[in-house]
């Protein structure tokens, strides 16, 4: 632990002027004695390190010194990929392999380039979770994201609906969706108080096909010790919009019939399901021109008619509901009741 943390103080100072022992504690995380006792134990092992006293002061290399420690572990570039989304890699436990990994780099950039990560960082920055939320770190999230990296198999408990399910999973990779961790992973063992989930898309070898399941809802997670052979043909990006466009699909039970102005086609995208607005209009402008009064009559599908009602209530005037009829009278109530409110 003090001899990584030694490299790294190394690192610091040689990709920048000077620190103070401030800085260098802050960066460390640990007190300015402990740093003081560590530029000591640099100079006694010929790394030449030299204090400048006074207000200003600090700690820098002489003699233009350069270390060759600069080469990458395996966690630290695989870290070092990820390094744009900072909130994923903190809840994962890959805070501190970024951060070697981003000090390695830098010490290895000419003098005048070492300002490039600060000035990517000050003009880009990725936020992940959706409005409106408060993020939470599902608690066995690191213990999880070690086993993906590892390519070991989890014995995991997953609270599903009322009761818990007991598998052996081959963890593949996580996904972060608007501040929602989800693991796509091939289930090997047999469920123990539940019937298996329908299949994801996906293929593979072995006993089980890929699915996905949300980290918050495991219970209890942990490593077997042993490996698994991955399946070299499995695409994470491309296994997810599969699934995920087959999770919108599936949730869309119910059809409304609207009629929209111009104005309403385009806003319709805006309020409801996207993929489902713009299937909407696009069979609806197949199927002929709008009415004499530029209105378009189409066929959407939504999730449900109570989801429908708090969605299209945004169109106002510009969408008017033809069906079914219980969900336009629910529409013509509340035109009614606004009209008597704003009379």
């Amino acid at each position: 632990m003090r001899a990584a943390r030694l490299i790294k103080m190394v690192l610091l100072l040689q990709s920048r002027p000077s620190m103070t022992a401030a800085e260098l504690a802050r960066e460390l995380e640990v007190s300015e004695r402990t740093v003081a006792r560590d530029v000591l134990s640099l100079s006694e092992a010929g790394v030449p390190v030299y204090a400048d006293r006074g207000r200003a002061g600090g700690y820098r290399l002489i003699g233009g010194y350069r270390t060759r420690l600069t080469g990458l572990g395996r966690s630290e570039a695989e870290a070092l990929f990820l390094s744009g989304v900072p909130t994923a890699l903190r809840e994962m436990g890959l805070a501190d392999a970024a951060s070697a990994a981003r000090l390695k780099v830098s010490a290895a950039l000419l003098p005048e380039l070492r300002d490039a990560a600060a000035g990517a960082a000050q003009r880009f920055h990725l936020d992940a979770p959706a409005w409106y939320q408060e993020p939470g770190t599902p608690a066995l999230l690191p213990a999880v994201a070690d086993a993906v990296w590892d390519d070991r198999r989890l014995a995991a408990r997953y609270h599903r609906k009322d009761r818990e399910v007991e598998r052996e999973l081959e963890p593949y990779g996580l996904v972060l969706k608007a501040g929602v961790w989800y693991l796509a992973a091939r289930a090997g063992g047999t469920p123990v108080a539940a019937p298996a989930p329908a299949p994801a898309s996906g293929s593979g070898s072995g006993s089980g096909s890929y699915r996905v399941y949300r980290v918050d809802r495991f219970t209890a997670v942990t490593a077997t010790g042993e490996r698994f052979t991955r399946d070299e043909t499995f695409d994470l990006p491309a296994f997810w919009a599969a699934r995920a466009e087959q999770f919108t699909r599936s949730l869309l039970r119910a059809e409304v019939v609207l009629r929209l102005s111009a104005r309403g086609v385009r806003q319709l995208p805006y309020v409801t399901e996207r993929t489902a607005a713009r299937e909407a209009i696009e069979r609806a402008e197949r199927a002929g021109p709008p009415d004499e009064h530029g209105r378009l009559t189409v066929t959407l599908a939504v999730e449900s008619a109570d989801i429908a009602y708090s969605q299209l209530l945004a169109l106002g005037p510009e969408g008017e509901v033809l069906a079914p009829p219980a969900l336009r009278e629910r529409f013509a109530a509340a035109a009614r009741g606004a009209a008597a409110l704003y009379d």
